[in-house]
């Protein structure tokens, strides 16, 4: 039981729905004796002595009882129904806020599958066992003590003979359970696998299909399909051998029962209704006992589902506030970055980054050059302290970013990164997801600034228009005005623009970036980009390669000087003069400028 003595936060603040279910079936239990009783009655004293002027009470006594029954089981039924949902409503707001303050080390290797499956299918089984089926292990152990305790009350010799097949039956329930847990978690895991396939496939739809690789997904899912048909098959057969051995030995105390029952009833050491009554009575026994397997099925499952759900609940949280964190001012805060001996890398993976430093002043537009896996996002990761620096730090206007509130940093820094990401909702709320009260005005200028003004009011409904999920129904080049949209309107003291001009063609970008260069005027930026023209009017540009800085320089200084600058701009340049003329011909650099800036 240790996973639910974890979950109790989230259950015991509800105890009064608990405990009042648990009360309202303890009384629907107890009531069910009363059947026996009026059995035995009716045997002994009624029909044996032909007394049946007793029958019409009996009748009634019969009706009453199971009215205030059915009244009790509603009750428990009604609160063990509330228990469940307002224990599922508090695991879920936990799961989704643990979601949202986990750190991005975390989703790095988090499969999307996965976590809908803890937050949907497990979260179903601890709500199930919670509100009834704990209350159901309960009453089974209620029924056996009661029905017991009566049983002893009428013969406890008939008793003892009658009940000896019971602790077999518990040591086969028990180890069934025992074997039955590993086959459901396995089974948990194999769901996840399945639903992870199923999202990723309709993520990646349209690369399915341009690609013609139909096939290859089905059979990647008939694969993960197929084990989970295994796992399934694997706990059925399980099933299978355990619960005929259950129903035997539950059923040998009835025959047990009748063969020495009746002897007794022959002998007059026990009157009939003393038999029938116990007859009653070790169905009312044999009952719980034969379906434990049933109640341990679902307290394997919710155990399971609870070990998922904690293993989230409790995962480490690599980034997070320190106890008296710096909160940054809007009004005060500038905005100067400064690396300092930087050097960092993901966990079980070689340094990303080697000894990085860059001084980086309020106002000044930074470039960051290099080939793929150079450590340019990493280095923009950092920043946003998505990640700790254990060696050097990185400071912002002096402070060290480890002792600032974390969410007060990123409420100065407004990133476009190249994955345009939009949200199912309208043009509106996406351009203004990062800010609260924007008005209308606001939202079309920083539209403007990012020339998506003109395609927006060309749409059916303007900014009211839905973009869909993950903003399909644009082009490429539109979410992405959409994101930098969203960046401008967050007035931000550090902007970063991680090739936010990629998808965008080159008379676009241009464009973009004279709306950019009225935002940038005092603050912050850093640029990553391929294309030079991005990069040319950065105040340093810093060039990286495997994680170290190789060159540092403005655009006119690191054109003249050999090295991966020079080599990226001749590649992009190819069609224009070479680039090792300039030093002799200043007229042949003029030409070439004016040309690089158009």
């Amino acid at each position: 039981m240790d996973v639910f003595k974890q979950l109790k936060p989230f259950y015991w603040v509800e105890r009064k729905y608990m405990i009042t279910s648990i009360l309202c079936l303890m009384c629907a239990t107890a009531l069910g004796l009363v059947y026996p009783n009026l059995l035995r009655y009716l045997i002994d004293n009624v029909i044996l002595i032909e007394d049946f002027g007793k029958v019409p009470a009996l009748a009634l006594t019969v009706v009453g009882v199971v009215a205030v029954k059915a009244s009790l089981q509603f009750l428990h039924g009604f609160f063990g129904g509330r228990l469940g949902n307002r224990v599922a409503f508090r695991l879920r707001n936990a799961l989704y806020d643990k979601l949202q303050t986990l750190s991005f080390q975390y989703y790095d290797k988090a499969k999307t599958g996965d976590l809908m499956s803890r937050l949907t299918a497990d979260l179903e089984a601890i709500r199930n066992f919670i509100g009834f089926g704990f209350a159901q292990i309960l009453n089974m152990v209620l029924m056996v003590v009661f029905g017991a305790s009566m049983m002893l009350s009428i013969h406890w010799q008939l008793t003892l003979i009658t009940l000896v097949s019971m602790p077999f039956l518990m040591i086969a329930a028990l180890r069934f359970e025992k074997l039955i847990h590993p086959a459901f978690r396995e089974m948990r895991q194999a769901m996840s696998n399945l639903t992870t396939a199923v999202q990723e496939n309709i993520t990646g739809v349209r690369t399915v299909k341009s690609f013609a690789r139909e096939p290859h997904e089905v059979n990647k899912f008939l694969v993960r399909s197929e084990q989970y048909k295994q796992n399934q098959i694997g706990a059925a057969s399980l099933w299978a051998k355990y619960f005929p051995v259950m129903e035997l030995l539950a059923n040998l105390c009835m025959v047990i029962l009748l063969a020495i029952g009746g002897y007794l009833v022959i002998q007059e050491s026990i009157s009939l209704g003393e038999f029938v009554a116990f007859f009653s009575m070790i169905g009312y026994i044999i009952g719980p006992m034969w379906g434990v397997g049933f109640h341990i099925n679902n307290y394997t499952q919710s155990k399971a589902s609870g070990e998922r759900v904690l293993e989230l609940l409790n995962e480490h949280v690599h980034v997070r506030n320190t106890d008296h964190p710096i909160v940054l001012d809007a009004q005060t805060t500038k905005g100067h970055v400064r690396f300092e001996n930087v050097t960092f890398n993901y966990p079980d993976k070689a340094p990303a980054l080697y000894d990085i430093n860059i001084d980086a002043p309020a106002g000044s537009v930074i470039g960051l050059l290099g080939a793929t896996g150079s450590g340019k996002s990493t280095i923009i990761q950092l920043l946003m302290h998505a990640y700790n620096v254990k060696n050097g730090r990185i400071t912002v206007d002096g402070i060290d970013i480890r002792e600032l509130d974390v969410q007060s940093l990123r409420s100065q820094i407004a990133p476009v990164f190249q994955e345009t990401f939009l949200f199912s909702s309208s043009i509106r709320n996406n351009i203004a997801y990062g800010v609260k009260d924007v008005t209308q005005e606001e939202i079309e200028y920083a539209a403007k600034l990012a020339k998506a003004h003109d395609f927006i009011m060309e749409l059916p409904q303007g900014y009211d228009t839905i973009v869909g999920e993950r903003g399909l129904g644009l082009s490429g080049g539109q979410k992405q005005r959409i994101a930098i949209a969203r960046a401008l309107i967050k007035n931000p003291r550090i902007l970063i623009l991680d090739d936010a001009t990629s998808a965008v063609d080159m008379e676009t970008e241009h464009e973009i970036q004279a709306g950019f260069k009225e935002l940038m005027a005092g603050r912050t930026t850093f640029i990553i980009a391929h294309r030079i023209s991005s990069l040319r009017h950065a105040d340093v540009i810093i060039v990286l390669d495997e994680g170290r800085i190789v060159q540092r320089g403005t655009h006119e200084q690191l054109v003249r000087m050999p090295g991966p600058y020079r080599q990226t701009y001749n590649i992009q340049y190819a069609d224009r003069p070479h680039v090792e003329a300039v030093d002799e011909h200043e007229t042949e650099d003029r030409t070439l400028h004016r040309r690089v800036s158009r």
